[in-house]
C-alpha cells in the first residue's frame, strides 16, 4: 500500500463526488440517464446517448472483464513499486463503459484480456479509490 502522502488523490468535484466517495458505503457509483437508461464514465452533467440532463450515479454490481491492461515496469511515483497492472475494465452493467484503474490481488503476469475482476475500495483521505481483483474461482 502507497503512503496516503506519496499517493496522488484525484480533485472530487462536484460530478465526480459520489463516484470517488461510493466506496464509503461499499458501492461502485456509476452516472445513468433516467430518460434512457444508458450508463457511462466519465460523469459528466447530460447523457451522451441522448442527451438528457436526468442523470444521476447509481450503484452497479462492480463486476467488470478486463478491456485492455498494461504492465509497467517503470516507477513514477516514489513508494509504489512496478510492475504494477494499469487496466481498462468494462463493466458488467453496460459494454463500452470502461475505468481506469489496478488489478490487484495477483501477479502482473496472470492478467490477461477477458480476466473477470471485481471492484473493492482502498481509502485514503476523503476519496475511495475503486481498484480491481481476480473473481475468486
Amino acid at each position: 500500500m502507497i503512503p496516503p502522502e506519496q499517493r496522488m488523490l484525484p480533485a472530487v468535484k462536484p460530478l465526480s463526488r459520489d463516484f470517488w466517495t461510493g466506496g464509503e458505503k461499499g458501492e461502485l457509483r456509476i452516472h445513468r440517464c433516467r430518460a434512457c437508461g444508458h450508463f457511462f464514465h466519465p460523469p459528466g452533467p447530460i447523457c451522451v446517448r441522448c442527451q438528457s440532463f436526468d442523470v444521476a450515479a447509481e450503484p452497479v454490481s462492480g463486476r467488470a472483464t478486463v478491456a485492455t491492461f498494461t504492465v509497467n515496469h517503470q516507477q513514477w511515483l516514489p513508494g509504489f513499486p512496478p510492475p504494477y497492472v494499469v487496466a481498462l475494465v468494462e463493466l458488467e452493467e453496460e459494454p463500452g463503459v470502461r475505468l481506469p484503474t489496478n488489478i490487484v490481488g495477483c501477479e502482473p503476469d496472470q492478467v490477461e484480456i477477458g480476466m473477470r475482476v471485481e471492484v473493492f475500495f482502498e481509502q485514503w483521505e476523503d476519496v475511495w479509490l475503486p481498484l480491481f481483483r481476480p473473481v475468486a474461482q
